[in-house]
């Protein structure tokens, strides 16, 4: 049995995959703003929630993340760029994300496989942009890969068995998908199933890398 930690645990996505690794009987520490002031837009809270953590964990899994700001679209053209909405964006979904992950190598296990995945999604992939659009949203999440993508190198350097990738979880029927209905979803407790069973199978080598709900690999 090992020890997992799940960050974005009130969340749909977070919330099942934390149940799913439970029934796995994996020891499972959950950390929130709900619940524990975690805030991903506030830099202070990041280092205070985290360094109270005892690690290591085996799984490191983030399930945070922002659509648009409440009481607003993503951009469907240029000129609904807003800055203050752009910038609350990447709050969330990139600097909280390298924040967390510069926690990260003191609650990794110096021996051993280990894993850390990050929640990004298909329409952060630049190669995969076929219809603009959501400019906010879709430049975080690329500029979470990289983040993601860079953090793989330094911490595998130390840590040969690591594995840390991005995760796009496919369309998940969470609140964060409410005002989508033409989306065909999965429930969240299918999404975490099939995360889990990706990062059951990934290697070190593929540590870096940009996978999907099925372990194919996205463009970057």
């Amino acid at each position: 049995m090992g020890r997992a930690l799940v960050i974005g645990a009130s969340g749909g996505i977070g919330a099942a995959v934390s149940e799913a690794l439970r029934a796995r009987g994996e020891g499972v520490t959950r950390l929130s703003r709900r619940a524990d002031g975690l805030d991903l837009t506030d830099p202070a809270s990041i280092p205070r929630v985290m360094g109270a953590l005892d690690g290591p964990y085996e799984l490191v899994f983030l399930a945070t993340g922002v659509l648009a700001p409440r009481g607003v679209a993503p951009e469907k053209s240029l000129d609904a760029i807003d800055a203050a909405a752009m910038a609350e964006v990447l709050a969330v979904n990139t600097i909280g994300p390298a924040l967390i992950l510069k926690e990260l190598p003191r609650l990794l296990p110096r021996e051993g496989r280990s894993v850390a995945a990050v929640l990004t999604a298909r329409v952060g992939s630049i190669g995969d942009n076929r219809l603009g659009g959501w400019y906010s949203y879709r430049a975080s999440k690329a500029a979470a890969n990289q983040i993601v993508h860079g953090a793989a190198i330094e911490i595998g350097r130390k840590r040969k068995e690591a594995v840390v990738v991005a995760l796009h979880p496919g369309t998940v029927a969470t609140e964060f998908t409410a005002e989508y209905p033409g989306h065909k979803k999965v429930a969240p407790e299918v999404a975490a199933k099939n995360l889990l069973s990706v990062l059951d199978r990934l290697t070190p080598e593929q540590s870096g890398g940009f996978f999907d709900y099925s372990g194919l690999e996205v463009p970057w």
